[in-house]
């Protein structure tokens, strides 16, 4: 497991180093002076160059990937052209109200998934499958956004249950934090749930079918012990998978349910920056969102080889 883990944090590294290349140089092929956008209509020659020297941008552009990628191994991903603060505050500031609602979402989806999609299995064809069937296939096919407005009208506006929107950090008031997080959690929860319960239920389905769940059937075992020994340690490999990559996309930022409900996430931060042509701050947001994936992914291997023994064989 030590060489495994070795290798895989080799080829991430590589990865990484591919990503922000490509990232960089994407960047910067991007019209626009955004010195210019950072300090308005009014400004001399003298603030300009000062800046555009301080922001590393007079020099040539392999050495500008070099310094940042240099200051970036050191946590230092540079200062926003904006507001002059340094990215990795900017990206601290946001990280708690992303880390919060992608958990809470990824919760929401998992008590979603899990059960809807393992009684679909155990009872195909029955009313109970096709109704999982339809409710999956309605949080997949309704966008986000418009589940978003939609629990706004009913929970924020007419019944006045919740908050439209914000954010309240934990630490302040948990009473608040908690009711400005149901409605966001629950519109990313039932699209990622919808997702994951498709996978639930065809990996359920093709646990039961095997010959070792048909032996064990055969010896006479109890229906319980069979499906939690035999047919649902089979079934978590998928779902680890998918779990894995929703969480990961939902720790990237999920843009258009942030802005509807004035949620301060990272992605947010990464649109803004698009906005404003913020070379730095776009930069470090980019290069964290790879980071997570490759996190989660290496994660997600060391999971499985906990699951099944014989992936560590």
């Amino acid at each position: 497991m030590t060489g495994y883990l070795l290798r895989r944090t080799g080829q991430s590294l590589v990865v990484l180093a591919g990503v922000s290349v490509l990232v960089f140089s994407l960047i910067h092929l991007v019209d626009g002076d955004p010195i210019r956008l950072a300090l308005g209509t009014r400004f001399s020659q003298e603030t300009y160059d000062a800046l555009r020297e301080r922001s590393g941008l007079d020099l040539p552009l392999v050495q500008q990937f070099f310094s940042w990628a240099g200051h970036a191994l050191t946590g230092d991903l540079g200062v926003s052209f904006r507001s002059g603060e340094p990215v990795t505050a900017l990206v601290g500031e946001r990280l708690p109200a992303t880390l919060t609602l992608a958990f809470a979402a990824i919760l929401v989806a998992l008590l979603i998934a899990v059960p809807l999609g393992t009684i679909s299995a155990l009872r195909p064809r029955s009313v109970i499958d096709r109704l999982a069937t339809v409710i999956s296939q309605f949080g997949i096919s309704v966008p986000d956004f418009w589940m978003a407005i939609v629990l706004i009208l009913v929970f924020a506006g007419t019944l006045g249950w919740l908050p439209s929107g914000g954010y309240v950090p934990l630490t302040e008031d948990p009473g608040e934090w908690f009711r400005r997080l149901v409605l966001p959690a629950i519109t990313t929860g039932v699209v990622s749930g919808s997702v994951i319960t498709r996978f639930v239920r065809s990996s359920v389905l093709e646990a039961l079918g095997a010959d070792h769940v048909r032996t064990a059937q055969a010896k006479g075992l109890p229906a319980r012990q069979v499906f939690t020994w035999h047919v649902l340690r089979n079934a978590l490999l998928p779902l680890v998978t998918v779990t894995g990559v929703q969480l990961a996309y939902l720790l990237s930022g999920v843009v258009v349910v942030e802005i509807v409900f004035s949620w301060p996430g990272l992605g947010q931060l990464a649109l803004q920056s698009v906005q404003d042509r913020d070379y730095p701050v776009l930069q470090g947001a980019v290069l964290l969102f790879a980071i997570v994936f490759l996190v989660i992914n290496l994660l997600v291997d060391l999971l499985y080889s906990r699951i099944d023994p014989r992936i560590r064989r």
